[in-house]
């Protein structure tokens, strides 16, 4: 059983997530006594049961957390590294492939969630193992309702379910069938993998146990089951071909979770804190760096020339993302040179009253920028694509999940859970759950810094946020969106800091994204110059946009983002705000 609860009365905390079960559990973890990351970690565990579409129990976790006690602001790496035989050589030469696939076994990598999430407990938290688990267990042994976009994530893929993985066929549907939306979904052998590990764990102290934990899935039955798995049968991928995984016990047994401090620009009286380069936060500091430069203060907030200005910083710092990001690189201080006041200032003379058309990077310390070539290849019939926003092509919309927590005390943490969809790989029938793909996101090019080489960290999209105002803690925020969630993210900040805008207008204002650069995922698809608009904006907006030379595409009223966000305001009071799009985000706190 948990902690007793408290006998104090006022503020507990404040939670919001991407689904409702995952912040009323994280809740219960607040009101039964139990901190900030505490009650991240039991969301996070309950986001792997209840938005399986969304993220799984072998995907990837980075968190930005700021602790009372330490006094200092944090950022939590639970991102998975290549296997050891995942050479540029072996998947272009001895594969005969141009780009890494999507889904299968061969692009898995480290399973980094759990080791994220054990680090942060065990370092910040308070509670035992089993205590922030039981939430997660429950609903996979009890069921819990399945939502819309869970079932038409499975209908999605059925039928190569049937015909290709049937592994995951025996997992997802019932008797052969699709779940029907709202009937109970059950994860019954992933409830018995968790609760094996609490069995196997088990430690009079709590340090040693959580240590346990680790090692039982990284040196134990978990990692067994997973070196078994890949080195057994090849599964068909989007490559249209089988392939078998490189991931091996030793390369699971090789990674841990690591602390790391973030990277951080004052903007105003606000100060963000991000990921470093192995994932895209620096792009939505590097925004705020161009648009400061660009002076977005004498603008209009929500005026044409205000959503081009944003639309065409972000196309600068996404080049940049394009051209520097990895966890391969060489640069020394990288971050900071990106965002260094010159180099922003010089970048922000190219934006012009017309829409760009083309990537343009900058060149750092000197170096001509490395662009990426990407070969447009696309899925072999039937087997889907790696990315996990699927949409006119066997998609379901929304990727990644999202949790923000402030407690009483006045922790706070931001984390962006994803990866291991139920469509990324085959379902390990042992363990209850698939393998995540990241390893789709490295580069074939020697040379450039998101180069595939053993041990190195995917540039991901995954970025979870969280900024001081005046000196204070203040606000930890983030949204699922691959791309998209340094593009949402940042509209939702500027709503707030510059429209005056509250938490939950800001979420709930119109929202558009740029597919202009690259896309990280399989196939890497781009389309210069479009963005797309939901339908409630202001007619001439859009007007106003399109004679810019922005090719703007309308798309329903309430479709983009799943933005999230907690504040500890400088008022004394504590507030939160979830998305209405998708009908699943929830806010709460007492």
């Amino acid at each position: 059983m948990p902690p007793t609860r408290p006998t104090l009365t006022g503020n507990f905390g404040m939670v919001a997530s991407t689904h409702w079960l995952a912040s009323s559990s994280a809740m219960s973890v607040l009101e039964n006594g139990g901190n900030a990351f505490d009650a991240a970690v039991a969301a996070g565990f309950v986001l792997q049961v209840v938005e399986p579409n969304l993220s799984g129990p072998a995907g990837e976790m980075p968190a930005v957390l700021w602790s009372e006690r330490d006094q200092r602001v944090d950022v939590v790496c639970g991102q998975g590294t290549a296997p050891a035989a995942a050479t540029i050589e072996h998947i272009r030469n001895d594969l005969g492939l141009d780009v890494v696939p999507g889904t299968g076994t061969l692009p898995a990598v480290v399973p980094g969630a759990f080791g994220g999430w054990m680090l942060l407990l065990q370092r910040w938290g308070t509670w035992r193992l089993a205590d922030v688990l039981r939430y997660a267990i429950g609903y996979a042994r009890d069921g819990f309702p399945t939502a819309p976009l869970v079932a038409q994530a499975i209908e999605n893929v059925a039928d190569m379910f049937r015909t290709d993985w049937p592994t995951s066929a025996a997992a997802w549907l019932d008797h052969g069938q699709v779940p029907a939306v709202g009937s109970r979904l059950r994860r019954l052998r992933l409830a018995e993998t968790y609760e094996r590990v609490i069995r196997e764990a088990a430690r009079p102290d709590r340090d040693a146990e959580i240590d346990a934990a680790v090692d039982v899935w990284y040196r134990g039955f978990v990692a067994d089951e997973i070196d078994r798995f890949c080195q057994s049968d090849p599964w068909i991928d989007t490559s249209g071909e089988c392939h078998r995984g490189l991931l091996t016990g030793d390369d699971m047994a090789g990674w841990s979770a690591t602390v790391e401090a973030p990277a951080s620009f004052a903007f105003g009286d606000c100060t963000v804190f991000k990921t470093d380069a192995w994932g895209q936060g620096p792009v939505f500091l590097q925004q705020l760096a161009l648009l400061d430069a660009a002076g977005i203060r004498s603008i209009p907030y929500g005026s044409a020339e205000y959503i081009h200005l944003l639309l065409e910083a972000g196309k600068l710092a996404f080049a940049d993302r394009e051209a520097w990001y990895g966890d391969s690189g060489t640069i020394d201080d990288l971050v900071p040179r990106l965002l260094d006041r010159s180099y922003n200032c010089a970048r922000a003379v190219l934006i012009d009253d017309t829409a760009s058309l083309e990537l343009r990077p900058g060149s750092i310390a000197g170096r001509v920028p490395h662009l990426p070539r990407h070969d447009l290849v696309g899925a072999a019939r039937g087997v889907g694509y790696g990315e996990p926003t699927l949409g006119t092509r066997g998609h379901v919309s929304g990727d990644t999940c999202h949790v923000d927590v402030v407690d009483r005390w006045g922790n706070m943490v931001s984390a962006t859970p994803s990866g291991g969809w139920l469509h990324s790989s085959p379902d390990i029938p042992s363990l209850g759950f698939c393998l995540g793909t990241r390893a789709q996101m490295f580069c074939l090019e020697h040379g450039h810094p998101n180069s595939l080489r053993p041990g190195a960290r995917p540039r991901t999209t995954l970025t979870p946020s969280l900024a001081f105002r005046d000196g204070r803690p203040w606000l930890a925020f983030g949204t699922p969106g691959g791309d998209q969630q340094d593009q949402w993210s940042l509209a939702f900040f500027c709503a707030v800091v510059l429209g005056g805008l509250s938490l939950q207008e800001a979420i709930d204002a119109p929202a558009f994204t740029s597919e202009h650069f690259p896309g990280s995922f399989y196939p890497h698809e781009s389309h210069p110059g479009r963005v797309r608009m939901e339908s409630r904006f202001d007619a001439a907006v859009v007007d106003d946009l399109r004679r810019r030379g922005h090719d703007v595409v309308p798309v329903a009223p309430w479709s983009l983002g799943r933005l999230s966000a907690v504040s500890r305001d400088g008022d004394g009071f504590y507030r939160a705000a979830a998305n209405a799009r998708g009908d699943l985000g929830y806010a709460v706190g007492r």
